[in-house]
């Protein structure tokens, strides 16, 4: 009797992936995407499936920055209070810092102004072996920029650049811009917190409760609140027309933090396994070599114990 091939990790994780990808194919509608799924997960088992995937996270990560060959880009964007600062910290708990950078992305400087507007993100790419997280990203040059166009006044592009087709020539810019990363090496993984207005609300008013969290909060955040539906109408259009095989869009529910880092570190551990990381193997000659120094240190430490005695 033959055994059942066993299930790899991605498979083990679909249900946590699949219904939450969006790669091009179809049509794409925001609302159609519940914020406050739950995959059929209670919150211990979720915490459970966190806490393995960490653990996964670690070991492919120690084999990642070994090989020397791929790089890994996590991209999150969200609205305010979405969750993406604790998702970092909840996901990334025990991973290596030297292989490991995190780059929120501000108000950009005068000196970004005065370079394209991918320049500042080309520069924090992750190198081979690397897991650069963009917290926050290129896409804001056609999230924030779009909903304040004050903004984009101030990035001193030639007049007759900026027409109506600015926003559609962004999105092509950027969907190659990931086309050339992903022949290149770098995985690259988008992540969209969905969280919905009523979870947002209770957010701002627990941060409002809390003296450890009040630091988070600005009443630019109400103001911008103000602008949700605007927000939201952008975000999906980014989705529709950025998503794409080799970069695709996870639209994560957010209204529970703890699924939320289920579904983001399953993509992640997912992807990792389908590169096959190995630990890189020495050669004929550098096997000789240690097998050399072995029997060196072997007998050196045999010398040490005599003269002990």
């Amino acid at each position: 009797m033959s055994k059942k091939p066993s299930e790899s990790l991605a498979e083990q994780l679909d249900r946590y992936i699949t219904p939450f990808r969006h790669d091009g194919s179809g049509k794409f509608r925001l609302k159609a995407h519940k914020t406050d799924e739950k995959g059929g997960l209670d919150k211990e088992q979720g915490l459970e499936i966190l806490e393995a995937n960490k653990k996964r996270l670690i070991d492919f990560q120690e084999k990642l920055y070994a090989q020397d060959r791929w790089s890994v880009l996590i991209v999150l964007q969200g609205m305010d209070a979405g969750g993406k600062d604790s998702a970092i910290k909840a996901i990334f708990e025990g991973i290596n810092p030297q292989g490991c950078e995190v780059h929120p992305f501000k108000q950009p400087s005068s000196k970004e102004l005065d370079h394209d507007f991918l320049w500042r993100h080309v520069l924090a790419l992750p190198e081979r072996g690397h897991i650069g997280i963009f917290n926050r990203s290129h896409y804001e040059e056609c999230l924030v920029t779009r909903v304040h166009p004050e903004i984009l006044a101030k990035q001193k592009l030639p007049p007759k650049l900026v027409t109506k087709n600015i926003w559609r020539e962004r999105f092509e810019d950027i969907s190659a811009f990931e086309r050339y990363l992903a022949r290149n090496g770098t995985v690259v993984l988008k992540f969209f917190l969905n969280l919905s207005k009523e979870e947002q609300r209770q957010r701002f008013l627990d941060r409002l409760e809390d003296p450890a969290k009040q630091w988070k909060f600005s009443m630019g955040d109400i103001e911008e609140r103000a602008l949700w539906p605007r927000y939201q109408a952008v975000y999906q259009d980014i989705v529709r027309h950025t998503a794409t095989p080799h970069a695709p869009w996870y639209v994560v529910p957010a209204d529970h933090k703890w699924f939320a880092r289920v579904v983001i570190g399953s993509v992640i551990v997912a992807a990792l396994e389908k590169l096959d990381l190995r630990f890189p193997r020495a050669d004929k000659a550098s096997l000789r070599e240690f097998g050399a120094v072995r029997e060196a240190l072997e007998n050196e430490g045999k010398g040490g114990r005599k003269r002990a005695k």
